[in-house]
């Protein structure tokens, strides 16, 4: 399934540093990183200014799916890129297995954006309408709020500026 929510995460993901950003923000805080776009994409693409019940809802809404679906296939795949093999078939054998558990976890990654796409349609038209760049800075700063002290949360939106930047593209583009 194609969605415009997919595909700016896509497009955004893909941009210079932000997957460094994103897997920073998910490493140090245990940020979902789809929630993490999710912010973006309302921000920049509808302008939209969540409320800390808003991130506590999408997150309720994916909580389950994102703990018990998609960080243990991340787990997985990372374990697979840790473990050192005795021979060469081995290793062939894990790498080949990782290539497949990595296109599973992406996999889950797209479902677990489906489950906040339809959180978002039943709830777009009830968001205050604002400037992109402040929606965008504003939700991101909510979504910090709820995992982290001031600090952390200022070093994390500090670390997020090439996301920003690429979330604001990508309505310049469209």
């Amino acid at each position: 399934m194609d969605s415009p929510f997919w595909n700016f995460s896509l497009a955004v993901y893909g941009a210079n540093a932000v997957e460094n950003e994103c897997l920073g923000l998910q490493d140090q805080f245990g940020i979902d990183v789809n929630l993490v776009l999710l912010c973006a994409y309302l921000g920049a693409v509808h302008g939209a200014a969540l409320t800390a019940g808003d991130i506590a809802s999408a997150r309720a809404e994916a909580g389950l799916w994102h703990e018990q679906i998609v960080r243990p296939l991340r787990a997985a795949r990372r374990t697979l890129k840790a473990i050192t093999f005795r021979t060469d078939d081995e290793t062939k054998a894990a790498a080949q297995l990782r290539i497949q558990v990595k296109a599973i976890e992406l996999e889950s990654e797209r479902i677990e954006q489906m489950t906040l796409g339809r959180w978002t349609k039943a709830r777009l038209t009830s968001w205050p309408r604002g400037d992109s760049r402040e929606a965008v800075v504003g939700n991101l700063q909510v979504l910090l709020a709820g995992y982290g002290g001031g600090a952390e949360r200022l070093a994390a939106a500090e670390a997020a500026k090439h996301l920003i930047a690429a979330a604001l593209d990508q309505v310049v583009i469209k």
